[in-house]
């Protein structure tokens, strides 16, 4: 599976493979603390769980070697519902920490709200929150990606293999996070086609997170836009996504996947042909990188930040489609680790 989640890193093969060593190993102090370490691991899930491939998977996929490597390591494990309120979640952080488990692994912004009043009340417990920068406390160690990179160089690989000169995005949740996919993905299709004509929606306005489970309505909106002259679209939005590839496959056009490797999903398993790519978030490499450095007691607090530099995003080349375009995608992400360019985080800029 490590494999698989790998995907093309072109250029920053080397980056990525530093990256991933702190979960994998590569004989440092850090490790060998982290090897004699007893106690608990906590990891509170956002929707979905860790059995679904993608998001929360991933977290689990970056603690799964160190449990593996150490036996006196336990794992508690939570998991957020679509109804779930603040103080809900902020009950369900608490009983963990009761619990013992410490670090604990908090997936999504959804848990913002509920990490900042739980946070202060366990001044002992390491908290390490995916996708938010909001939680400011000696005890917080926010994990955060540069998404619109990643979704830069899923552009660029959907304007290179368009053939139409329109493309789409479909966002789950219309927050400032998804806003970054959508900022990224229409840079880099611009960077290639600056005519390129891009198609914008999003399947749920905040707070209703519905638009990230939907694949329905991910069907719909994308079938739409592929009737409307797309021939390719990217969808970050959890498991609407899926509505996207059924529609593609059966419309053969081509969709993008997020955050893992969708090609290799069981679900997707009839939509295989027309996924073109994915956009990779290193959620295991930045969780991993976490849990060990807390494990082996060193200073976590603060906000990490995962680019394509860091190997902390990039893309998939599963199936070959894109095999005679990754040199050029591998050019545009040599640009943006060396800061020639600098990717937008809003659509509209």
């Amino acid at each position: 599976m490590q494999k698989k989640l790998l995907g093309r890193w072109g250029v920053f093969a080397v980056a990525a493979t530093l990256a991933a060593s702190v979960v994998t190993g590569c004989g440092s102090d850090s490790e060998d603390a982290a090897s004699t370490a007893e106690g608990t691991i906590g990891i509170a899930y956002s929707l979905g769980g860790r059995d679904v491939p993608g998001f929360n998977q991933l977290a689990y996929i970056g603690v799964e070697p160190l449990l593996a490597e150490n036996p006196n390591l336990e794992l508690i494990e939570s998991q957020d519902n679509p109804t779930a309120t603040d103080d809900q979640r902020a009950e369900r952080l608490r009983l963990m920490a009761q619990k013992g488990a410490n670090p604990i692994v908090v997936v999504g912004f959804t848990y913002a709200a509920a990490l900042g009043k739980v946070a202060p009340e366990f001044p002992d417990t390491t908290w390490g929150i995916v996708d938010d920068s909001s939680v400011t406390a000696p005890n917080v160690h926010s994990i955060v990606f540069k998404e619109e990179e990643g979704s830069y160089l899923v552009g660029v690989a959907a304007a290179l293999k368009s053939t139409s000169g329109n493309v789409g995005f479909i966002g789950g949740v219309n927050t400032p996070l998804i806003a970054k996919f959508e900022a990224g993905f229409i840079a880099g299709a611009k960077a290639v086609n600056a005519k390129i004509k891009v198609q914008s929606t999003y399947i749920s306005n905040f707070p209703d997170f519905s638009g990230f489970n939907d694949p329905a309505k991910g069907y719909e909106a994308a079938k739409g836009m592929f009737e409307n002259g797309a021939d390719v679209v990217y969808a970050a939005a959890g498991g609407t996504g899926t509505g996207l590839h059924k529609a593609a496959s059966e419309l053969k056009k081509w969709s993008i996947g997020v955050d893992a490797d969708e090609a290799t999903y069981p679900a997707h398993a009839d939509y295989v042909s027309t996924i073109l790519t994915s956009m990779l978030k290193r959620v295991d490499v930045g969780v991993g990188a976490f849990v060990k450095d807390a494990l082996a007691g060193n200073p976590t607090a603060g906000v990490k930040t995962w680019g394509v530099a860091e190997g902390g995003v990039g893309y998939t080349t599963t199936g070959g489609y894109i095999d005679d375009i990754t040199s050029k995608i591998d050019e545009y992400s040599a640009k943006i680790a060396s800061g020639e360019v600098v990717v937008p985080t809003d659509p509209k800029a």
